[in-house]
């Protein structure tokens, strides 16, 4: 069978895969949500979810620095790998032996086409849909008084926030916030002082790829007056797949904390 993944590759897979790599956190927790982790041998040291999986796996190094040759030794006869997450070079390296499925996820539509590629591949199409109708049925639930502007900040020196065109974007404006920067591209260089000036409603520290904390927050505080300084969940905003699920009723929870 041949199949397309997010870049519009095609991939040729004989037989329903039964031996699978991922090089993608997020993914990996929504192949195990379909029913897939039996098939599941190689996972990245950030695969965090569930909390056991890395107990029975193979740890193939980092989204970033992959081990090539602990991949190859599992002989995969499918890899799922993201464009933005994992590094070319790698990615085109591994695709001369095996098939990889990249996925290309900036919003929740691309989410969602990236949950119905991966379950067509094993030909369950059905338990995906009924994730994405949980995930639709969740965010239908949020109630949004009024919506308020926001800087995402995902790193400290230099600060660094979540422009217009990614994943973290989307689901700002989908909790019902305006992004500040959503006219920039990637994770743009901000300064202090630039967040100063924009004076927005509220400033969100993500729990990562940068550990911020309550004391970061306090600090920040001092500086944003008329800011509201929240830590947040970073996998709420930036997991594209099974977790989405959690996603909305976390910013809910989130908005109900927010002084109007």
């Amino acid at each position: 069978m041949i199949y397309y993944d997010q870049l519009n590759r095609s991939i040729t897979i004989e037989n329903t895969p039964q031996n699978i790599v991922s090089l993608v956190p997020s993914q990996t927790e929504l192949l195990c949500h379909l029913g897939l982790e039996k098939y599941i041998f190689g996972i990245t040291k950030f695969c965090v979810h569930p909390k056991h999986l890395k107990n029975s796996k193979t740890i193939i190094g980092g989204t970033k620095n992959l081990h090539l040759d602990k991949i190859k030794q599992l002989q995969p006869d499918l890899i799922i790998a993201n464009k933005e997450e994992n590094e070319q070079s790698q990615i085109l390296e591994l695709a001369k032996e095996f098939p990889v499925y990249v996925s290309d996820v900036n919003n929740l539509e691309s989410a969602f086409e990236m949950m119905r590629g991966i379950s067509s591949i094993f030909g369950i199409e059905q338990k995906a849909e009924t994730l994405i109708s949980n995930i639709l049925l969740e965010k239908n639930k949020l109630h949004v008084e009024i919506k308020m502007s926001v800087i995402y900040l995902i790193w400290k020196e230099p600060w660094l926030t979540a422009g217009g065109d990614t994943f973290i974007h989307s689901m700002i404006e989908a909790a019902g916030f305006i992004n500040v920067y959503k006219n920039l591209e990637r994770y743009p260089e901000i300064t202090l002082e630039e967040i100063q000036q924009k004076q927005p409603d509220v400033l969100f520290l993500s729990s990562e790829p940068f550990p911020f904390t309550e004391n970061h927050a306090l600090e920040l505080q001092k500086s944003l007056p008329r800011t509201q300084v929240f830590c947040v969940d970073g996998e709420l905003f930036s997991w594209y797949g099974s977790r989405m699920q959690q996603a909305f009723p976390y910013f809910q929870g989130l908005l109900q904390r927010i002084s109007i």
